[in-house]
């Protein structure tokens, strides 16, 4: 019954669209139908370090900003979290990887964690050569995938090294994705972008916690750490206070630490999925970019074929997801887009009848600063998806919203 429901709603919906003829990015942003800015709201202001939320509470090798993501399938599930503490300075030492082992412990109850995986551990650095500027290399960050998991299932585990005291986190919960096909789905999905780490940012997690997500969907800026020069100083427009005074531009890396500490309440015990934003580019000398994203979290790269943190895809319930890259090439003689020609030739609508796209920046917009601001990612991508059936498409970037029928 609610499925056809749905299809009704989502029938008039289109009805009423076509029937509005809105304008296309050809003709020129329309009018939107908005509100007057609440100004009563006021700014959005950065959380403190010296927030509790946001201060270290592990000590020694205890995990700290532990997070689930989500594999291609519901069989499958990520943990990822941080050992030891990041360091600041004009010369760091990164830590050892090797030593703290990767190690999670789980099973259906919170007193029998009596299946066990192992993974990988890693560090990054963010390095700015230049007199003045404040280095930084990050704690030992811990992904490890959990195979053979059952669908729907609430699963009890713990994260660390049980081999070294104190060095396990507590048990946590998470609840895997139903299993794929037509007629499951996940109850509630949260699709959030931009969120950043400020006050208004805990008002939005306290909501979306409060409803109890199954998935949530991250869709690109993240921490905003790149607002901020590396002794800590941060401003809302970087380029207006610093663009002229700095050799490079600065991020302040210990914002990404904060972000995952106050998440944590969330990530530990609902799967989460990000995709890449402008905010999350980072650069560094070399052209090196991407080093906190491609390092903080985990991806299903390799299970859905794509081996790249920048797009991927996965499956829950009747739903396909494809995440995709605004930020990695998406020409169509690149691998993105060669890689999303194979993936939707694989979806079978009659096992997952909803097809879903993420990305960060919006191809249609009434906002002028963004407006046509990744018109070359539509013009490449926008007609493969419709040859396929797209059914919703979710964006960031924007932070007024915005819907297109």
């Amino acid at each position: 019954m609610w499925w056809g429901s749905l299809r009704l709603l989502l029938l008039l919906a289109a009805a009423v669209a076509a029937a509005a003829e809105p304008a296309s990015t050809l003709t020129g942003p329309s009018r939107p139908v908005t509100v007057t800015l609440r100004e009563d709201r006021g700014h959005a202001v950065d959380l403190p370090d010296t927030d509790p939320r946001v201060q270290r509470r592990a000590t020694g090798w205890a995990p700290e900003q532990i997070a689930v993501a989500l594999s291609a399938a519901p069989t499958s599930a990520w943990v990822s979290w941080i050992t030891g503490e990041f360091q600041m300075g004009g010369t760091v030492k990164p830590l050892d990887p090797g030593t703290v082992a990767s190690v999670v412990r789980y099973g259906l109850a919170a007193d029998s964690l009596v299946r066990q995986a192992t993974g990988d551990a890693l560090v990054y650095s963010q390095l700015y050569p230049f007199e003045g500027l404040q280095n930084y290399t990050s704690g030992i960050i811990h992904h490890v995938r959990l195979q053979g998991l059952e669908p729907a299932t609430k699963y009890y585990y713990q994260c660390g090294d049980p081999a070294l005291p104190g060095a396990m986190s507590a048990v946590h919960a998470f609840r895997t994705m139903p299993a794929v096909g037509p007629r499951s789905y996940p109850g509630r999905i949260a699709v959030v972008g931009d969120l950043g780490l400020t006050y208004n940012t805990t008002s939005t997690v306290d909501h979306m916690a409060s409803n109890r997500p199954d998935l949530v969907l991250l869709l690109g800026d993240v921490s905003y750490a790149n607002l901020y020069l590396t002794n800590g100083t941060g401003a809302d427009c970087y380029s207006c206070a610093f663009g002229k005074s700095t050799p490079i531009h600065e991020t302040y890396q210990p914002r990404w630490d904060y972000w995952g500490r106050y998440m944590e309440a969330v990530t530990s015990g609902t799967p989460m999925v990000v995709v890449e934003g402008n905010h999350e580019i980072e650069e560094q000398i070399g052209n090196k970019t991407f080093a906190a994203y491609r390092s903080r979290f985990a991806f299903p790269s390799t299970e859905s074929g794509s081996f790249s943190p920048f797009y991927y895809s996965f499956d829950a319930g009747g739903i396909h997801f494809v995440m995709l890259g605004a930020y990695a090439d998406y020409g169509r003689s690149g691998e993105q887009y060669r890689w999303l020609e194979k993936d939707l030739a694989k979806v079978d609508r009659s096992v997952t009848p909803w097809l879903v796209a993420g990305w960060h920046a919006p191809w249609y917009t009434t906002y002028k600063a963004h407006y046509r601001e990744v018109e070359c990612m539509r013009v490449a991508m926008e007609e493969l998806l419709y040859s396929h059936g797209l059914d919703i498409a979710f964006t960031g970037h924007v932070t007024p919203f915005n819907h297109t029928l």
